[in-house]
């Protein structure tokens, strides 16, 4: 009961008003590693032909926009 008390606390509509620019700088970080990660699998795993290095090297296009995200928080 403890757990899901933690969690409910967490995605309060307060709680995400209170966002700062580092913080939503971090989450995009986050999710567009987590994108990246996802299509040089689908690259590498699914795909066999042309169409694997193509969802590979968007998937590493994702990680260099993540990394210029990375490098902005703190500045903005």
């Amino acid at each position: 009961m403890r757990s899901t008390n933690f969690f409910y606390r967490k995605l309060t509509v307060t709680n995400l008003k209170n966002m700062n620019k580092n913080t939503v700088l971090a989450w995009a970080t986050a999710i567009m590693i987590i994108v990246g990660l996802a299509l040089i699998a689908l690259g590498a795993f699914r795909y066999d032909d042309v169409a694997g290095w193509g969802f590979a090297s968007v998937g590493i296009g994702f990680f260099a926009i993540a990394w210029v995200f990375n490098a902005l928080k703190g500045r903005v």
